[in-house]
């Protein structure tokens, strides 16, 4: 679940900033590199937990797949809090300088 979230995350993200690519002002691109990133190391950690369980690996057990989507669910809302912080610290569109 944790790998199939953060995918779509990522491919939201993607579709959106490739849609304003040119003008990228919100750092769209900084949010798509995390959910790939994110998406990258929920594969390799698939990719291993598939080595040592095998067919049981396909067949997980509802209590598993609860707690991974609550876990994949919390990694895109960090990623977004991050984003939004980093926004904050760039102020993009001078909103911050115009208070002052």
């Amino acid at each position: 679940m944790t790998l199939l979230i953060t995918i779509i995350a990522a491919i939201i993200c993607t579709l959106i900033w490739y849609k304003n690519a040119p003008k990228d002002k919100m750092n769209i691109s900084m949010l798509c590199f995390m959910y790939w990133g994110a998406s990258l190391m929920w594969f390799a950690d698939a990719v291993f937990e598939y080595s040592e369980l095998r067919t049981e690996f396909f067949t997980p057990s509802l209590y598993d797949m609860v707690n991974d989507a609550f876990l994949g669910i919390s990694a895109v809302a960090l990623g977004l809090v991050v984003w939004i912080v980093i926004l904050l610290i760039t102020d993009p569109k001078r909103i911050f300088k115009k208070e002052i």
